[in-house]
C-alpha cells in the first residue's frame, strides 16, 4: 500500500477519535501543539520540544499541524500554512507588523523572530477574525509576551543553553525586576550553527549566526492598568544554498509604546492602544560568506531597507450578560528602498550611494467583532472589517531586467483600494466537546513581492495586479474527555483573483517571474489526538492534508505540501521523561512546474519519507530541566516538496532541492530563578 493511502487511513481514524487540547495533559516535550479552542492553537515556545529547539519563527511553526517551511538554507525559511504563504498568513509580534526587505524573500517576517524571547504563540486559522490586520486569508500568527503585575518587589530570571550537531549552539537569558507599580524586563538570545550535512553526508551551505535583545519598561499602578515602552534590536548573517548570494546583515531596530486599561465601566470593558516603529536594514552579497566570492564584481552587494510605522486602538464592550464586542482602528505605513554596488572599499562602493525608494504602502482599517451567547451551550461570533489601502510605484521610467533596461509603464503611479472582510461562526458546546462551523470572506491587497519585485504577463510591472478575494468554510470539533483529547478542523476555500507567481517566463532574451490573477480552489483538514495510556504515559498523533487546484489553467495549484502524519509516544513522571516521534510524509505527484508563491515555485514530483526521532529529559529539582534528543535517527536523505532548488555554490554539491539535515544530536538545559 502506498504511503499516502496509509496516511489517509490514519486521517480517518483521527476523525473518528474526536480529537483536542493537548495542553490539558501537562505536556513536557512538545511534538505537535494542537487546538485548545475552535480554530485556535496555543503553545509555549520556551518549552523543550522535538525536533531540535527552534531558532526562528518559521522553524517553530513547522511543529504545528498544517504548517510547512520552504527551506533555503539553515535559517530564514518561509512558513506555509495550508499551502498558503506570504501575506496570506499575517505575522504579528506583540501586535506589531514587521516586514522584510529582500525582494527575493531572504528575510520573511519570521526571520526576525526568536521564539524563546516570547511567552506564547497563538495560531488563528482561516479568515475567522478581523482583529489583527487585513488580508489574513490563511490565518494569523501572534507571538506574544505575557506580563502580570507583581504582587511584591522581586527579581525573576530564566535562561537556556543548547548545543548540537554541526556546531549548533543557542543561548537565551531573561530577567524581570520590579514592584507592584513598576517593572523592567530584558532578554537576549543568540543562535549559531555551522554548515549542516544531509543524510548522504554532503555539506549544505547553511551556516548562520543570529542575535537579539529586547527590553521593556512598564508602569502598573493597579491590576487593571499597564503602560509599557519597549525596544528591540537584532542582527545576524546567514548562508543560503538556494541562490548566488548570502545574507550578511539582518539588522532590526524597534520601538513601541502600549497602553492597556481594563474594567473602566459596566459597558467599557477595556481599552488597548499601541504605536510602533520597525526598521529593517538588510544586506545580501556574493563574498562575505562564500568561498571564491569577488567583492569587486558588478552588483556584488544589495542593501534594501524597510521602514514600518503603525498603531492600533481597540475598545472592548460588555453589552449585557450575553453580548460582548471589540471595535477599533489600526493603521500601518511602510516604505521600501534599495541600493546596490560593490563591496566597501571598491569602486562603486554601495555604502556610499543614496538609497532609492521603489515603493510605499499605507493601510487603515476599521474593525468590529461581536460574541453573542444564544443559549446555555450556543454562541455566535462574527465580525466586519473595512480597509483603505494605498500603494505607490516609486520606480523610475526605466528599470533593470537582467543586464539591460526596460520600460516601467507604471512609474510614479498610485493606486487605492477599499477592501472588505467579514466572518460568522456558530459554536456549540456539549459535555466535553465543542463543535463549530464558520464562513469567512476576506480581500487581500497584493504585497510588495507581488506588485514590485515581479512583472506582469504583458509588461515589466505587476503594479496593477488585482486584490485577492477568498471565501472559506471552516468546520470542526474539539473534545477534551477523560484520558483522551484532540481536535479536527476542515476547510473549503474558493479564491477569485488568486495571485499566482510563475517563474521561467521568457521575455525577449530574459527569463522572468510574473504575477498573474487566476481562480483557485483549496480544501483540507488537520486532526490531532492525545491518549493518556497510564498516569505517566501518553500517545499522540496529528495529520494534515491540503489539496489545491488552479481552476483557470486546470492544473494543480503550485507549492501545496503533501499529506503528513506525526505519531509520538511520551513518558513523564515529573523527574524523568522520554519520547519518540515518527514523522511520515506522503509522496506528492500533484505539481505544476514553475508555479507557486512569492517564496518558491514547484520543481517536480517528490517521493514520500519517514523520519524517526527520540528524546529524553531530567528535572533534578524545581526550575531546572535537562533535555536531549536525536533527530532523524536513521540519517535519512530527504527534502521537503515545497523547498527551494539547490544553487551551484563553490565547494558544495548542487542538489535538486535544498536537502534537510541528516542525523542531528542535541542537548538543552533550562533554569529558572
Amino acid at each position: 500500500m502506498k504511503l499516502n493511502k496509509v496516511l489517509l487511513a490514519l486521517l480517518a481514524l483521527s476523525f473518528q477519535s474526536q480529537a483536542a487540547d493537548m495542553q490539558t495533559l501537562d505536556e513536557v516535550v512538545v511534538t505537535a501543539p494542537q487546538s485548545d479552542e475552535p480554530l485556535t492553537v496555543r503553545t509555549n515556545p520556551k518549552a523543550p520540544r522535538q525536533p531540535v529547539p527552534a531558532h526562528d519563527g518559521a522553524d517553530y511553526l513547522k511543529t504545528i499541524p498544517g504548517f510547512s517551511v520552504i527551506r533555503k538554507g539553515g535559517t530564514d525559511g518561509d512558513p506555509v500554512f495550508r499551502g498558503m504563504a506570504g501575506s496570506r498568513l499575517n505575522i504579528l509580534l506583540d501586535g506589531e507588523t514587521i516586514l522584510g526587505g529582500c525582494g527575493g524573500r531572504m528575510d520573511p517576517p519570521t526571520a526576525y523572530i526568536f521564539p524563546a524571547a516570547y511567552d506564547r504563540i497563538t495560531v488563528l486559522k482561516g479568515p475567522q477574525t478581523v482583529l489583527y490586520g487585513p488580508g489574513n486569508s490563511a490565518g494569523v500568527v501572534l507571538f506574544e509576551r505575557e506580563i502580570k503585575r507583581a504582587e511584591q518587589a522581586g527579581v525573576k530570571a530564566n535562561g537556556s543553553v543548547m548545543g548540537g550537531s554541526f556546531g549548533r549552539n543557542d543561548e537565551m537569558a531573561e530577567v524581570r525586576a520590579g514592584t507592584p507599580d513598576y517593572y523592567i524586563q530584558g532578554n537576549a538570545t543568540r543562535s549559531h550553527s555551522g554548515n549542516y550535512k544531509d543524510g548522504n553526508g554532503a555539506r549544505v551551505h547553511s551556516a548562520y549566526t543570529r542575535w537579539s535583545g529586547n527590553a521593556a519598561l512598564g508602569w502598573t499602578p493597579d491590576d487593571n492598568t499597564r503602560l509599557e515602552m519597549t525596544l528591540a534590536k537584532s542582527d545576524g548573517e546567514a548562508a543560503y544554498a538556494d541562490r548566488t548570494v548570502d545574507g550578511s546583515k539582518f539588522e532590526r531596530d524597534n520601538y513601541g509604546l502600549k497602553f492597556e486599561k481594563k474594567r473602566l465601566s459596566s459597558t467599557v470593558d477595556s481599552i488597548e492602544a499601541q504605536a510602533y516603529y520597525n526598521y529593517i536594514d538588510h544586506v545580501m552579497d556574493s563574498y562575505s560568506l562564500r568561498a571564491g566570492g569577488n567583492p569587486a564584481s558588478m552588483m556584488a552587494a544589495m542593501n534594501p531597507d524597510r521602514r514600518t510605522t503603525g498603531g492600533r486602538l481597540a475598545v472592548g464592550l460588555a453589552l449585557g450578560s450575553a453580548v460582548s464586542a471589540k471595535i477599533g482602528i489600526d493603521t500601518q505605513h511602510n516604505e521600501h528602498k534599495n541600493r546596490y554596488g560593490a563591496a566597501p572599499g571598491y569602486m562603486g562602493d554601495y555604502t556610499l550611494k543614496a538609497r532609492d525608494e521603489d515603493a510605499s504602502f499605507r493601510n487603515t482599517g476599521l474593525f468590529g467583532e461581536v460574541s453573542f451567547i444564544t443559549s446555555e451551550r450556543g454562541q455566535i461570533v462574527g465580525g466586519l472589517r473595512f480597509d483603505n489601502w494605498d500603494a505607490k510605484d516609486n520606480r523610475a521610467a526605466m528599470i533593470m531586467r537582467g543586464m539591460g533596461m526596460v520600460a516601467n509603464p507604471t512609474s510614479k503611479q498610485s493606486r487605492s483600494e477599499t477592501l472588505s472582510s467579514g466572518f460568522a461562526r456558530y459554536e456549540h458546546g456539549m459535555a466535553s466537546s465543542t463543535v463549530y462551523v464558520g464562513l469567512g470572506r476576506t480581500e487581500r491587497a497584493p504585497d510588495y513581492w507581488e506588485l514590485i519585485s515581479k512583472e506582469s504577463a504583458a509588461t515589466a510591472s505587476a503594479f496593477n495586479t488585482k486584490p485577492e478575494k477568498t471565501t472559506q468554510l471552516d468546520i470542526g470539533v474539539n473534545i477534551a474527555g477523560e484520558g483522551i483529547s484532540g481536535s479536527v478542523s476542515a476547510f473549503y476555500s474558493k479564491v477569485n483573483d488568486f495571485i499566482l507567481i510563475q517563474s521561467g517566463v521568457m521575455k525577449g532574451m530574459s527569463s522572468v517571474s510574473i504575477a498573474r490573477n487566476i481562480k483557485a480552489t483549496t480544501y483540507g483538514a488537520e486532526a490531532g489526538l492525545t491518549y493518556l495510556v497510564a498516569n505517566n504515559w501518553k500517545l499522540n498523533g496529528s495529520l494534515a492534508y491540503v489539496h489545491g487546484e488552479n481552476d483557470t489553467d486546470n492544473v494543480a495549484l503550485g507549492q501545496i505540501p503533501p499529506l503528513e502524519a506525526r505519531i509520538g509516544a511520551n513518558y513523564d513522571d515529573k523527574v524523568w521523561s522520554a519520547g519518540a516521534l515518527l514523522r511520515l510524509v506522503s509522496e506528492q505527484d500533484r505539481f505544476t512546474a514553475n508555479q507557486g508563491n512569492i517564496a518558491g515555485q514547484d520543481i517536480g514530483r517528490t517521493s514520500g519519507f519517514g523520519i524517526f526521532s527520540v528524546n529524553g529529559g531530567w528535572r533534578p529539582r524545581k526550575g531546572m530541566q535537562l533535555t536531549a534528543g536525536v533527530d532523524n535517527l536513521f540519517d535519512r536523505l530527504y527534502a521537503e516538496h515545497i523547498s527551494r532548488a539547490g544553487s551551484m555554490v563553490s565547494g558544495f554539491t548542487q542538489t535538486t532541492r535544498v536537502n534537510e539535515p541528516g542525523r542531528t544530536v542535541w542537548v538543552k538545559g533550562n533554569i529558572e530563578f
